[in-house]
């Protein structure tokens, strides 16, 4: 899993590699469900790399969570703790840091980003408009069309 270079790793996890490994430290070290815990006959249990990987990967493709069991060798309702667990962990330790109202300076540097990138004032302007997706995979089309029967994404 770590083995991907970079841009492999931030295509595949939605995240840079060391995003990923400051979540993985923090939710070993601060939730009980992450730790690496021994089985009665003394054998290592699954790894917080393991348990936050099948979370991660379900998290960010939307997929079902038995489509990790060959790869991490979990089991579908372990991969369903993992993402409750994981859920709950983030909200944890991350909340007083990323899940409160931006400040003066997030809203400056967001400004900035958008700006960079060629949305001038983006803060408070998404309305979740649906753009026609004209070059949308056939096999698609029925997931992304309403009423007008065209295939149509949310910017």
């Amino acid at each position: 899993m770590l083995t991907y270079p970079e841009n492999y790793f931030r295509r595949r996890f939605r995240m840079s590699k060391p995003l990923f490994m400051h979540i993985v430290d923090r939710l070993s070290s601060e939730v009980d469900f992450f730790r690496q815990k021994k089985d009665g006959l003394g054998r290592l249990g699954l790894s917080a790399l393991q348990l936050c990987t099948a979370a991660i990967s379900v998290l960010a493709y939307g997929t079902a969570a038995d489509t990790v069991d060959e790869y991490l060798r979990l089991g579908e309702t372990t991969t369903r703790s993992c993402v409750e667990n994981f859920v709950e962990g983030i909200i944890y330790l991350f909340r007083d840091e990323y899940l409160r109202r931006p400040t003066p300076a997030d809203l400056q540097r967001l400004l900035d980003v958008g700006e960079y990138r060629g949305f001038l004032g983006m803060i408070g302007s998404i309305d979740c408009v649906h753009w026609e997706w004209k070059n949308c995979p056939t096999a698609w089309k029925g997931q992304y069309s309403r009423g007008s029967g065209k295939p149509t994404i949310v910017l």
